[in-house]
């Protein structure tokens, strides 16, 4: 039977034209749930952009010509990296309706013909280290975002300075906890206190944009070109602060599978992007009239019987921002997981109606005392500044070659064409990516530091199981010379079905060589199953499996796995009925291997990361709950293995 196109070879479907039934009818509604997970993050960076770039051991002179320059500098970031290189441009890039940096990936072909080699393993190991930055920025910005929401307390009175660390931590570790719970019934309610959001911060920018509407002479870019001109290397380090209008920018890729391109562009374009427009320059024009404002200008333009509400309704939107960021390091772990990137660890699926609500437990408290560390570490969004920089930075960056790579191989665009329009998105982000490498000593670390540690984490995994297989597939027997056997022998066969578990389609798999060597019988029938990932979020039910029948009761079933979907082994046995291959759950025994790996081998991998994939490869998490496999029917077997 036919395989989807897992080598980029075949044709892009493209969002807008695909049958999606979850588009159909329910546009608004689509757009009002964008407005809350999607553009969470970029809605709720005004209470911190423009503080950063005035205020704090960055800041630069708060002058009138600083003032429209860093205006300037705010509304050409949204409008070219956020409303032109994604809304425009990088939503188009859809895998399969899908979006993400690991979407991205799997639309450059692996074929040699398309792309050489070394080219698609230097594209791999850069979407590999845009996920470490990704994970970076999942544990800054629930940090970051709910740490200033609720440093608005310490406008309203100084003696809730103390209270804000304690309280910070507190909402955190809500957030966190009710994880388990699933976000499918929270999310109904993200929608409409994100607009609400978006209403209070617009009318607040328009009121002092009425006091002071000179502050709109800043949408010219000469502002811009003047304020690196006048503050030359010092105006480069507030780009680095200047860059934190535009965190977020990711979610309206990665989530583009959830709402559809058209819906998120409708949310940016018609309520989004204008609200948070209004607000930096509202707060610009609160400055030119009020400068000692700086400290936090933010909550400078709400009027003061209006701080306490505003600053519970900052507090809600930080929250609403910080959940979007953590469900989407559960998809991506999911994503890394079903690539090869990632071990084994619980998923659990918190709804049965909804795609993508997933909750994993050993991320979700990773993240969690993570989150709380840099606060503690930390103790202000200004020191996390620098922090949430580089992980945003990065990752746009990668974006863009990637993109890059998919102009030229994947659609055959002509260089001259793909060439100047990736030049000019990378010019804003190498440059933005190089005004906060000067933050490394100033909590840049931290995320070069995380995104490092998961790089090494996830390519050791990646080799260590190449290597693994590579090590296994020399020692197997071909299935031709067992079966021989088999006949020769006239093995005792037993009622009932066997399945046994195999990484490779070829030869026979070391369990059942195991069990014969030690059962010296075999069930009637035998299936040897191979459960192989592809480059696509999702593989059709039609697709998804094929059976080829090797003689003797046993069968080969192979079964194509999409990076968005979890493998369920008694759901691919139902589809194998479709051939015509009968089992029954009551009397089928599923064979698992696990290996104990030794450090000792041949392997060319070095002896520390050899040491590292033999810990992670211990805690794993259980085949058996990974598969879907009921318990009391899985039998593993143990073999030792020499890398």
């Amino acid at each position: 039977m036919g395989h989807p196109d897992v080598n980029g070879s075949g044709s892009l479907q493209n969002s807008d034209n695909q049958p999606q039934s979850h588009l159909n009818g329910k546009f608004l509604f689509l757009a009002l749930g964008a407005l809350g997970v999607v553009f969470g993050d970029l809605g709720t960076s005004p209470l911190y952009t423009i503080r950063e770039c005035f205020y704090g051991i960055h800041a630069i002179a708060l002058t009138k010509a600083n003032l429209l320059g860093t205006l300037s500098l705010i509304f050409w970031s949204l409008t070219m990296v956020v409303s032109i290189k994604y809304v425009i441009f990088i939503l188009r890039a859809d895998n399969r309706g899908e979006g993400g940096i690991f979407a991205l990936l799997g639309l450059i072909p692996t074929s040699a013909g398309k792309i050489t080699p070394h080219r698609r393993s230097m594209a791999a190991l850069a979407g590999i280290l845009a996920a470490g930055l990704l994970y970076g920025d999942g544990i800054i910005t629930p940090a970051i975002s709910v740490l200033s929401a609720i440093e608005g307390l310490e406008i309203a009175t100084r003696a809730a300075a103390p209270a804000i660390l304690p309280l910070t931590c507190l909402v955190l570790l809500g957030l966190f906890l009710v994880q388990r719970r699933g976000t499918a019934d929270i999310g109904k309610i993200f929608g409409p206190i994100m607009l609400l959001w978006f209403a209070a911060i617009a009318a607040l920018g328009i009121v002092q944009i009425l006091n002071e509407p000179r502050v709109l002479r800043a949408v010219n870019p000469i502002h811009a070109f003047n304020f690196f001109l006048n503050n030359k290397f010092h105006g480069l380090v507030v780009l680095g602060s200047v860059v934190l209008c535009i965190t977020g920018g990711e979610a309206l890729y990665a989530d583009l599978g959830h709402f559809g391109r058209n819906p998120i562009r409708f949310s940016w374009l018609a309520i989004a992007y204008p609200a948070l427009l209004l607000n930096y320059f509202g707060q610009g024009a609160l400055l030119l009239i009020s400068p000692e404002m700086k400290i936090n200008p933010f909550y400078g333009t709400v009027p003061s019987f209006l701080l306490y509400p505003m600053v519970c309704l900052s507090t809600v939107a930080t929250v609403i921002a910080s959940q979007a960021l953590i469900s989407g390091v559960y998809s991506l772990t999911q994503q890394a997981i079903q690539l090869g990137f990632f071990p084994r660890i619980r998923i659990v699926h918190t709804s049965s109606e909804m795609r993508g609500q997933i909750y994993i437990p050993f991320i979700n408290y990773t993240l969690m005392l993570a989150c709380i560390g840099v606060v503690l570490g930390f103790g202000g969004s200004g020191g996390l500044a620098g922090a949430y920089g580089i992980a945003v930075t990065g990752t746009m960056a990668v974006t863009s070659l990637l993109y890059f790579l998919v102009l030229i191989h994947r659609w055959r665009w002509p260089f001259w064409k793909a060439f100047p329009l990736v030049s000019l998105f990378l010019l804003f982000d190498v440059s933005f990516l190089g005004a906060n490498l000067l933050k490394v000593l100033d909590g840049g670390w931290f995320t070069l530091l995380a995104a490092l540690l998961i790089t090494v984490a996830m390519t050791t995994w990646r080799r260590g199981r190449e290597e693994l297989n590579r090590k296994l597939q020399t020692e197997r027997l071909p299935v031709e010379f067992f079966l021989e056997e088999v006949a020769k022998h006239k093995l005792g066969r037993v009622p009932g079905t066997a399945v046994f578990m195999t990484l490779s389609p070829t030869g026979t798999p070391p369990t059942l060589l195991h069990h014969v060597k030690h059962i010296h019988t075999l069930h009637e029938q035998v299936l040897l199953l191979t459960i192989r990932s592809v480059d696509v979020p999702t593989v059709p039910a039609k697709e998804r499996v094929s059976v080829q029948e090797l003689g003797q009761g046993f069968y080969r079933i192979e079964a194509l796995n999409g990076f968005m979907q979890t493998p369920d082994v008694p759901l691919i046995l139902k589809l194998a009925s479709g051939y015509g291959l009968k089992t029954d759950p009551m009397t089928t025994t599923f064979y698992l291997g696990r290996e104990a790996l030794l450090t000792t081998g041949d392997s060319k991998m070095f002896r520390w990361r050899k040491a590292l994939f033999a810990f992670m490869s211990r805690n794993a998490g259980t085949p058996a709950a990974y598969f879907n496999l009921p318990v009391n029917r899985v039998v593993e077997l143990g073999a030792q293995v020499e890398l």
